[in-house]
């Protein structure tokens, strides 16, 4: 403590006036001295707290702002439930049977930049940024429910006039897809779950950025404060191969974290957790591909299987080398597996 407080009087002479002398003379109370100087490290750590503070301040951050480096062409934003929902829509519009792609919590449409790269030479590939996330941001009604998000991708897909689709859904993309699934069977023609949602889990490891979005007292500092360490690490947690994860891509996460408003949406996301009847999976029907990365310390492999077990005639793949997101750490095999499942890698 003592060579602390040392250096603090050689660059802020003002916090030695505390103790009533200059430099650190030995007082003729022993204790009085120590409680001096307890009281200058106690000002000191005040100081760095919130120097602290001011170096990781993040103010929320406008979609004008954003949407020059994350809507790019073919970007578009759409109306749907009082939102102006950011959209890709890419491929041939004589598709009979366009490919619809759900992100998970605190990702966005980007995610499947390999997927669609791959994919929309021959088939259409939808995919847009979920409420409370990318540059679509918050719910008008703060309204996180499986049933609301549900009827958004409705609302989406009817606005662009699609009948039915082949829909992929990872994490919470993945409960919304097999949700939507259930709801609209009419609709949905097959059906990809990637590390989804939908049975109780336990976590062997949670991103940081989720841990702090569930406590009340920290999450309200997030919302002005967010430390790109925190993102950074929050990325590297949901990769089986933590070296995979780029400056750029932490540039994404931390930057579309920042579109005004998400911050505190993720809280009233996490409130409302991913509510639903995982008895009802049974229940569907459509062709389903449940891929999974063996190296997922969000949702456990037990997950995948519990889905192949629960979904008649589906097919698991596994990717022993991969984490929670394993379409984006590996784009390149994975959507491999999904062409194979299609039985058409050409139109």
């Amino acid at each position: 403590m003592l060579w602390i407080t040392y250096g603090l009087c050689q660059n802020y002479p003002q916090l030695c006036a505390l103790t009533e002398h200059t430099g650190l003379g030995v007082e003729s109370n022993p204790m009085k001295f120590i409680f001096r100087i307890f009281g200058v490290v106690l000002v000191a750590f005040g100081v760095f707290a919130v120097a602290g503070v001011m170096a990781t301040w993040e103010f929320d951050r406008p979609v004008s702002v954003l949407s020059a480096r994350w809507a790019q062409a073919p970007s578009q934003f759409i109306e749907v439930d009082g939102m102006q929902v950011h959209v890709r829509d890419e491929g041939p519009r004589d598709d009979p049977m366009p490919i619809v792609l759900l992100h998970g919590t605190s990702a966005s449409l980007h995610t499947w930049d390999g997927w669609a790269q791959s994919l929309s030479g021959q088939r259409r590939v939808i995919r847009f940024d979920l409420p409370a996330f990318g540059l679509t941001g918050p719910n008008p009604n703060n309204d996180y429910s499986i049933a609301a998000y549900v009827r958004f991708v409705g609302g989406v897909v009817d606005k662009l006039d699609v009948k039915q689709f082949v829909l992929a859904g990872n994490s919470l993309g993945g409960q919304i897809a097999w949700s939507t699934a259930l709801a609209m069977p009419q609709r949905v023609n097959k059906l990809v779950l990637i590390d989804s949602a939908g049975y109780p889990f336990q976590s062997a490891s949670v991103p940081i950025g989720f841990h702090i979005a569930r406590l009340p007292g920290l999450r309200v500092l997030m919302e002005h404060v967010l430390p790109r360490g925190i993102v950074d690490s929050s990325v590297r947690n949901v990769y089986g191969d933590p070296s995979k994860v780029t400056p750029q891509l932490v540039d994404r996460y931390f930057e579309l974290t920042l579109r005004a408003g998400n911050r505190k949406a993720l809280a009233y996301r996490m409130d409302q957790r991913l509510s639903g009847d995982e008895a009802s999976i049974k229940n569907l029907k459509m062709p389903t591909l449940i891929v999974w990365g063996a190296k997922d310390k969000l949702i456990p492999l037990d997950n995948a299987q519990r889905f192949a077990a629960d979904i008649q005639g589906s097919k698991l793949v596994v990717f022993d080398a991969l984490g929670h997101v394993p379409h984006e750490e590996d784009a390149k095999i994975t959507v491999e597996a999904f062409k194979v499942f299609l039985g058409a890698s050409q139109r």
